[in-house]
């Protein structure tokens, strides 16, 4: 046995001594290979916590030394943002409150291990902590734009953020603090969605000075809550209602641009700390023009019916008022939401002197494309077809 140990002992000293040979020949430095390389590396800062782990090239089975807590991760901006984080290498905490299905499509987006479901209670002020307790990254993407029987505004978009907020401060580890808030955001805006919204601008930036708030317009994607659900209305029922004359203005946004926003944050040096960004597209459109759009991506023929804004608001005011006082859930709003009404009544454009996606080094997309790809699901027959198209479509063409 010593004989063998010996023998083992001799062919690692040889092997030692000609890797140094081989070195002093072709230097070799993990500069070039490791996360030290700066096209790669997190650019985090350890503020508080130590070293950080970081090895590998930024990929997928690297490590990036980010460990986020993302609140909201199961939603439509969720997903897209758990995908970013989980291809550089973060390790992603994934807390839910619903069933043990609501997180599973996000497994599949990073490597073993660096995807973690936490169950837990927004009302449960310890059950946050042990989210948080391995977490040196929160980002705060909670909110809803209808209330619920047991979900009221103030409490979804501005007690849970104030709640976020406090706790990452008593942490002491947590190095960045993201809140996604909304355009038009405002302590006078006439909905209470943005004024919620607002407050928790508000609050975060007590307990936080130095958080970064994020402030993205109507997104656009494959589940938002815009086209999907103009789409499915103009469908069934053969027109779109427009709430007004359809000439508010807004900014929709791609989502995927938002969610490469929030990583741009957190990759930066620290410069978009303390600061507030507004998250625009890059293409101004009036209610019309995007309905204009929905129905030339659909190929359906545009049918209008016009909707004056007090009708509108009539419309949408039985639920408001019957919500805390029928002893069921009522259905959620979709198109005749009285506080989205509200919200759309008044343009909602990126301020003139704000901080937008050029000041994070991005370029946002632009809507006609890609990213309303998902909008040909709705054409009738097919892809290929559509109503707009049938007429010019000859049978004898077909298969």
């Amino acid at each position: 046995m010593q004989a063998v140990s010996k023998r083992v002992g001799r062919q690692y000293l040889i092997q030692s001594s000609s890797i140094s040979s081989l070195k002093s020949i072709y230097p070799l430095s993990d500069h070039y290979y490791g996360a030290d390389r700066p096209k790669y590396g997190s650019t985090l800062a350890t503020k508080g916590v130590g070293h950080l782990v970081r090895k590998g090239t930024g990929g997928r089975s690297s490590v990036s030394g980010i460990v986020a807590a993302v609140f909201g991760s199961t939603g439509f901006l969720g997903r897209y943002l758990v995908q970013q984080l989980a291809k550089m290498g973060s390790q992603v905490l994934v807390p839910f409150r619903g069933s043990e299905d609501s997180h599973r499509h996000l497994k599949l987006m990073g490597d073993l291990g660096q995807i973690v479901p936490m169950k837990y209670n927004p009302r449960d002020e310890d059950s946050i902590k042990a989210v948080m307790a391995k977490a040196n990254v929160v980002i705060n993407l909670i909110g809803r734009d209808y209330e619920t029987r047991n979900f009221s505004f103030e409490e979804v978009n501005h007690s849970m953020a104030q709640q976020l907020a406090t706790i990452s401060k008593e942490h002491g580890g947590i190095m960045r603090f993201i809140q996604v808030s909304c355009l038009g955001a405002s302590s006078s805006s006439p909905s209470r969605f943005l004024r919620t919204k607002a407050a928790a601008e508000e609050a975060v930036l007590s307990e936080l000075p130095e958080a970064t708030i994020l402030r993205p317009a109507v997104m656009v994607g494959t589940e938002d809550r815009i086209l999907n659900r103009w789409a499915f209305f103009a469908k069934k029922y053969g027109f779109l209602p427009l709430v007004g004359d359809g000439s508010t203005k807004f900014q929709p946004v791609y989502v995927v641009d938002v969610a490469g926003a929030i990583v741009a944050a957190l990759k930066d040096d620290g410069t978009s700390m303390g600061k507030i960004y507004e998250l625009g597209g890059p293409e101004v459109f009036t209610m019309h023009q995007l309905a204009e759009l929905m129905f030339d991506t659909i190929r359906e023929w545009p049918r209008y019916v016009k909707v004056p804004l007090p009708i509108a608001k009539a419309i949408g005011a039985p639920r408001e008022i019957l919500l805390n006082k029928v002893p069921f859930p009522l259905p959620n709003p979709e198109i005749f939401n009285r506080d989205q009404i509200l919200a759309q009544a008044t343009d909602t454009l990126v301020s003139e002197n704000a901080l937008t996606f050029s000041d994070l080094g991005l370029v946002p997309h632009k809507l006609k494309g890609y990213p309303i790809e998902f909008l040909i699901q709705f054409r009738k027959g097919g892809p290929n077809y559509g109503s707009t198209v049938s007429e010019r479509v000859s049978p004898d063409a077909w298969p």
